[in-house]
């Protein structure tokens, strides 16, 4: 008859004690507390996942779309070389043929730097940019605006709308009275 009474004196301080009848209850809420914090490290560790996948997405198209940006540059000289062919050739008449096929070689360069995203611009007449333009001096010319491109020494180019290389401008200036 011992054992009987052990184990009811062990069963009774339970069911006799209110604050161990809650410790379930506050155990369970304790654990739903540790779900819940457990759950949204998870949510928030998937977003910093996703979002990570997407900045890494969006470098590489970036890293992409301007891989070539240092080769173009580097060969932006070249288109200068031929304008200066065309422009001194252009007035001889020895050298048509000549101004014929630079001018051919320059337009085909253009078109395959056209095609990977390469814009030229500044030409006479355009109102002056300092942020696309590199201002040489100024230049007289009653036909334009103030501040307007006078003269374009040399042209600028950008790739995919971010700038190369600025225009290189005479700016026209007010006429003096």
């Amino acid at each position: 008859m011992a054992p009987e009474e052990k184990i009811t004196d062990a069963a009774a301080p339970e069911s006799s004690d209110p604050a161990a009848a809650a410790a379930p209850e506050e155990e369970i809420e304790r654990l739903r507390a540790e779900l819940a914090a457990e759950s949204d490290r998870r949510l928030r560790s998937l977003a910093e996942t996703e979002n990570l996948k997407k900045r890494l997405l969006k470098e590489k198209e970036e890293f992409q779309k301007y891989a070539t940006e240092s080769l173009v540059s580097e060969l932006l000289p070249v288109l200068d070389h031929l304008d200066l062919a065309l422009t001194h050739g252009k007035g001889l008449a020895a050298c048509k043929d000549f101004v014929v096929g630079v001018d051919m070689t320059r337009k085909a360069f253009m078109d395959i730097l056209g095609r990977h995203g390469v814009t030229e611009f500044g030409a006479e007449g355009e109102p002056f940019n300092p942020e696309s333009h590199e201002a040489l001096g100024m230049a007289s010319r009653p036909d334009l605006p103030t501040d307007a491109v006078a003269q374009v020494v040399q042209k600028g180019f950008t790739l995919r709308g971010r700038m190369l290389r600025p225009a290189k401008v005479m700016v026209n200036k007010a006429p003096e009275a």
